[in-house]
């Protein structure tokens, strides 16, 4: 029998830890739906530069910093996420653009780049702001090097990320991960017990 096809927006990008977890709780929905997932790609830190840098140059006060790793670790640990200590934060517009292209190529090849992105920055620690990496990552994905060049140069998935954003202030939506079920949004730290029940009202039009 057929699993019900299931709708979802998911804005998102690949250094925010939270759209890290809220990727795999997603993922589960998997065993009862038909996941048709439009991922809406963010840039959140575009001050970061393409080197990397350290942790603490972020705008939030150590004590919500700690508070939010705590609980980032906790939830990991409990589910059985891989995570290593987040050291540094890494700009992740080229990495962005590289994944837009990537949908181009197939959905088998777009979530292959899609976690690996993931695994390399919070599991394996790499710089995914690094062109030299983000062009290892691609290969071992099967992309080609003339796809991954178009990425960065061609105009079109720099307008696709202008897209992303305008779409993400048609729905109010100010941070990441948020995710659309149908009419509703829900956005942060998100159980997989709410984004099952919020498949279930979207899939009966509830």
């Amino acid at each position: 029998m057929a699993l019900p096809e299931l709708k979802i927006t998911v804005y998102s990008d690949y250094i925010c830890p939270f759209c890290y977890v809220g990727h795999h709780r997603l993922q589960r929905l998997r065993d009862s739906y038909d996941l048709k997932i439009n991922w809406c790609f963010l840039e959140i830190h575009p001050e970061v530069s393409a080197e990397g840098e350290a942790i603490d140059s972020l705008d939030y006060p150590s004590a919500i910093w700690q508070k939010m790793m705590i609980n980032l670790e906790r939830i990991a640990k409990e589910e059985n996420i891989p995570l290593s200590k987040l050291r540094f934060i890494s700009n992740s517009k080229d990495a962005l653009l590289l994944s837009e292209s990537a949908k181009e190529l197939g959905r088998d090849i777009f979530y292959a780049l899609h976690e690996k992105l993931f695994t390399s920055y919070f599991v394996d620690g790499k710089n995914i702001g690094d062109r030299k990496v983000l062009q290892e990552i691609a290969s071992d994905c099967g992309i080609e090097q003339q796809y991954v060049l178009a990425a960065w140069q061609k105009k079109k998935y720099q307008q696709r990320l202008l897209e992303n954003f305008n779409s993400a202030r048609q729905h109010n939506i100010q941070s990441v991960p948020s995710f659309v079920f149908a009419n509703k949004i829900l956005t942060g730290v998100v159980s997989e017990s709410a984004f099952r029940e919020a498949a279930k009202k979207a899939v009966n039009n509830e």
